[in-house]
């Protein structure tokens, strides 16, 4: 199956009985937070990447909200990134991801909860064309970044908040950890750089993050995303971009 964004006006792609599809935008953090999922846990599956500035209709009749993620399976349904991760986690049962431990779990909700307040004021920055305004943002990330520092260290049995081996959570935050970087290239600015001696185990947990396989497999560096960035600002968003013709 083509790599290439499915847009308004393209025919279906037929699905297979029992074969697991992802509906999925290569560089949409959401649904990179699934992909780490089926990359980790080795599970079979296709993709289909959607055209989001011009969505097919088809898609829209799957999830009338326009959003991916979606996983698709015969007759069932899941769309959302902590649930089509959830819900993976729970039918592919082997390596769990979820603690067994209630408290933890709990918790674990609580630190996925705090995200937006990363996500907020970093997406606030890279759309500002105010330079003050971006640099106060950055303080914002760097402050929030401090949370996830302290909770992390806290736990001692790291490099991961799942301890010696990733959670569900370390998949929901690595896709925003991950574009971080690209905000001092994209407003040729250092001076929003991650201060890396400011967070040792976060910036140790992203090492570890970075070895990981499905990180491997499913990430882009800072350069890469800048360049989608720019498009995206410009309203003008390459889906296909770093493909090869088919």
């Amino acid at each position: 199956m083509t790599q290439k964004s499915f847009a308004q006006g393209s025919a279906f792609p037929p699905t297979k009985p029992g074969v697991l599809r992802l509906y999925n935008m290569r560089f949409c953090p959401f649904a990179q937070r699934t992909r780490l999922v089926l990359e980790y846990k080795k599970i079979p599956h296709e993709v289909v990447n959607i055209h989001l500035k011009s969505k097919p209709e088809w898609f829209l009749a799957l999830n009338p909200l326009g959003q991916v993620p979606v996983l698709q399976i015969d007759d069932k349904i899941v769309p959302e990134s902590t649930a089509t991760c959830d819900w993976l986690d729970d039918v592919y049962s082997e390596n769990r991801l979820q603690p067994a431990d209630p408290y933890r779990r709990a918790w674990d909700r609580v630190l996925h909860e705090y995200i937006g307040k990363l996500i907020t004021p970093f997406y606030g920055a890279v759309r500002s064309s105010d330079a003050s305004e971006v640099e106060s943002k950055s303080e914002e990330i760097k402050k929030h970044l401090q949370f996830y520092e302290e909770k992390l260290k806290a736990r001692e049995d790291g490099p991961f908040f799942g301890g010696s081996k990733p959670s569900t959570f370390d998949f929901l935050l690595w896709p925003f950890y991950e574009r971080l970087p690209m905000l001092p290239l994209l407003k040729d600015n250092p001076v929003l750089d991650i201060e890396a001696d400011k967070i040792p185990t976060l910036t140790a947990w992203a090492k570890a993050m970075r070895e990981l396989p499905a990180v491997i497999a499913t990430s882009f560096d800072a350069s890469s995303h800048v360049a989608w960035y720019k498009g995206h600002l410009s309203g003008a968003p390459d889906y296909d971009m770093f493909l090869k013709e088919d």
